[in-house]
């Protein structure tokens, strides 16, 4: 029985790191954000990834709690994706107009803070939420399953791949 349960939970460990590269590896805001601050700051990827972190764990723990029935409504979906692009879109604005008073010796980063720059792009990305509406929630569930084991090793392996990614893309930057 033990034996069976651990390579269940090895499977479901595989999986996860598999499926968590769809979300992991898809360009977006912080992928974005990822290069262009690692440019300065090598570590800059690895503490976009904290903030990104910070966002998911609530998340996380809402969809151990059930509410993930919630986050699978057309309605709610809708909601999040024009609330997440009418923030993107401010974000440009605000960016656009910045671009105009920088002086083209001396670019800024998008955001002083890293970890901040992780947890405001995440929340205003549409993506986000719906990632973890359809894939997470489902990895969410089956390893509620398996156990506490595998759900807290299915948080440090989706968290590991976030802040590798990021953290390659940011010192790749930084190197270049």
């Amino acid at each position: 029985f033990c034996a069976w349960r651990l390579m269940n939970l090895a499977a479901f460990l595989v999986t996860v790191f598999i499926i968590s590269l769809s979300g992991v590896l898809a360009p977006g805001p912080v992928t974005t954000a990822a290069i262009a601050m690692g440019s300065r700051n090598k570590f800059a990827g690895f503490l976009i990834g904290i903030g990104h972190v910070i966002i998911e764990l609530p998340v996380i723990i809402i969809l151990i709690f059930g509410a993930g029935g919630f986050l699978q409504y057309r309605w709610f979906q809708i909601t999040v994706g024009f609330l997440g692009g009418f923030v993107l879109i401010i974000m440009a604005f605000q960016l656009f107009f910045e671009l105009k008073r920088l002086q083209p010796q001396q670019p800024t980063a998008p955001a002083d803070s890293p970890i901040m720059t992780g947890l405001l792009l995440s929340l205003s990305n549409p993506y986000f939420l719906l990632w973890w509406a359809a894939v997470g929630l489902n990895l969410v569930t089956q390893a509620k399953k398996l156990g506490i084991w595998a759900l807290v090793l299915f948080a440090l392996v989706h968290w590991l791949c976030d802040c590798t990614w990021l953290q390659i893309l940011s010192w790749s930057s930084f190197k270049g």
